[in-house]
């Protein structure tokens, strides 16, 4: 395992999964999932490494991320082995026709130094470092700006120019929200999108890990998790996850069988681990 190549990424226009015409400015899209992935930070427990261009498995930990989000066609069933649980979970039913998502728009929040594929939207909280909280709110500032909304949370980061039709897509209802090293948690989006849509008093719905509930796997309604991040349109920063995102209501999806998609590579014995098999 060795770091990639670092370089530069031009932001563009989703990543080719959403087609025809976009919806009028303002107007929320119900059957799109918008994803923000976090690929920032300092890697302090990989010895200062660039997280996002560590290489396992013959890719980048962020490639394996952005490869899982690209295989998602059809959302409208939750994956096998997963159950919605916890405090406000919907009773466990298969979504009707009207629920089915694909994912629409990607935006990583990376420092330039990562490079990112064709399609793929960048955003960086200003000043970087703000922590995954401000991460957040830039990405959802980032895809505020394209679809032409007002009352964007905080600064729109460091972001190339986008396309003119990116500009005119609509606002997603909900927003999946996945960290660069967690490679498999594309698996766990097709559950948490059932369990989000069932549950229509809920703010959205995560993963939960044994006790631990992952607010960093998730899908959330997109208005609730910006009021999150950046109450009054003003982002945090330097404040923890579950003190920003705990006071949502959302339901709890044990994965079950699909528990890696949880797993986190926070260290270098984790990645040996995951890339042995």
């Amino acid at each position: 395992m060795t770091s990639g190549p670092d370089g530069g990424g031009d932001a563009a226009v989703g990543n080719g999964s959403t087609t025809g015409s976009p919806d009028p400015p303002g107007t929320a899209h119900g059957g799109r999932l918008d994803v923000v992935v976090l690929a920032g930070g300092t890697g302090r427990r990989l010895g200062g490494a660039s997280k996002p261009n560590v290489v396992a498995r013959g890719a980048r930990l962020l490639d394996h991320v952005l490869a899982g989000l690209s295989g998602l066609t059809d959302l409208a069933e939750p994956a096998s082995g997963a159950e919605p649980t916890g405090r406000s979970a919907p009773e466990k039913r298969s979504p009707a026709v009207a629920t089915v998502a694909t994912v629409g728009r990607v935006v990583v929040v990376a420092p330039a130094e990562v490079a990112l594929p064709a399609g793929i939207l960048r955003a960086l909280e200003d000043p970087p470092l703000g922590g995954p909280v401000a991460g957040i709110a830039a990405g959802l500032a980032r895809l505020a700006e394209l679809s032409g909304s007002s009352g964007s949370p905080g600064s729109p980061g460091r972001a190339a120019p986008a396309a003119h039709a990116a500009r005119a897509a609509a606002p997603a209802e909900l927003t999946a929200v996945v960290t660069c090293d967690a490679p498999e948690s594309g698996r766990a989006l097709p559950a948490l999108v059932a369990a989000a849509r069932s549950a229509q008093d809920a703010d959205g719905a995560c993963a939960l890990d044994g006790d631990h509930v992952q607010y960093l796997l998730g899908v959330y309604r997109t208005a609730a998790l910006t009021q999150c991040v950046a109450p009054g349109g003003a982002a945090l920063r330097d404040i923890s996850v579950r003190r920003a995102l705990g006071g949502l209501s959302v339901v709890h999806v044990d994965l079950g069988e699909l528990r890696s998609a949880a797993r986190d590579l926070d260290t270098w014995e984790d990645v040996r681990a995951w890339d042995r098999h």
